[in-house]
């Protein structure tokens, strides 16, 4: 059987792309982009024999159960980390969550501590945060949790397994690899697994951040939403850190990743340093 041959995505074609994608996602394509979208949407029209990408645009239109609009976000979107990434930050929590742990004060007004990790990714980001919250609070009895949250189904199904090639440990401390992973499932010498008691703690679950009003219902001590907002525009950016603040507590943080800034945006946090900024102590 003959495939019929798919026609070269147009500029309206793209134009429609690029909006659907900002409109469901907030990420903002540009006009520069043309070329990345035909190739990564590509593989997509072929596996559905579709004879051109405006027959695959009305298809995700009219796909009510969403799974395919799901899978062209996940097309477009980029999904590159590593554990440990931009380690100051990991050192930052550390500190911090040492300094509340030990302040009798401070554990008087909070029952557990919360970190949400927005865009996780594959994992990497939300097990390294767990490695450095355990190995903070391991002997002093202050429960924690963390969410991790992405729009893509399937880098959170790898996040899940929380299963990685051995040779990605090299930004791992020799003592958390020791600690916290086991051998690969099935005996593979030459992969990973994050132990179970350090998954346990993590609730992986799938959550667009252009979602208008946050369901999330005791707020959160760190919100990491890193090397992400590059990807929006400034209203886009400033509507998403103003519902970020909201759900903060009271002296907590929101991490950014190093390429980015609120500099440009209006926002009600306060800078501490590059790349970390905090909500004001009353409620």
């Amino acid at each position: 059987m003959l495939i019929e041959t798919v026609r070269d995505l147009t500029a309206e074609e793209y134009e429609l792309f690029r909006r659907l994608v900002y409109e469901k996602s907030g990420i903002n394509l540009g006009e520069q982009k043309q070329q990345l979208v035909r190739a990564r949407l590509g593989k997509r029209l072929r596996a559905g024999k579709f004879s051109s990408y405006r027959r695959y645009y009305e298809y995700v239109k009219d796909d009510t159960t969403g799974r395919e609009l799901s899978a062209l976000l996940d097309a477009i979107s980029t999904n590159t980390t590593h554990l440990f990434r931009e380690r100051q930050h990991f050192e930052f929590l550390a500190e911090t969550v040492r300094r509340w742990a030990s302040d009798r004060a401070w554990r008087d007004r909070h029952d557990a501590l919360r970190i949400w990790s927005a865009g996780c990714s594959s994992g990497e980001e939300p097990y390294s945060l767990a490695m450095t919250v355990d190995d903070v609070l391991r002997t002093s009895g202050l429960d924690w949790r963390i969410l991790a949250t992405d729009i893509s189904t399937r880098v959170l199904d790898r996040a899940r397994a929380g299963t990685y090639e051995a040779h990605r440990l090299g930004t791992v401390a020799e003592g958390y690899r020791r600690r916290y992973f086991v051998h690969g499932p099935d005996g593979d010498e030459g992969s990973v697994q994050v132990c179970p008691e350090l998954r346990r703690r993590i609730t992986f679950a799938h959550f667009n951040l252009m979602t208008e009003r946050f369901p999330f219902r005791h707020g959160f001590h760190f919100i990491l939403c890193r090397n992400v907002m590059i990807y929006f525009d400034r209203p886009t950016q400033e509507a998403l850190v103003g519902r970020f603040a909201q759900q903060l507590r009271p002296d907590g943080y929101l991490v950014i990743g190093h390429s980015e800034s609120l500099n440009a945006i209006q926002h009600p946090l306060t800078y501490v340093r590059p790349t970390i900024y905090q909500r004001g102590a009353t409620e």
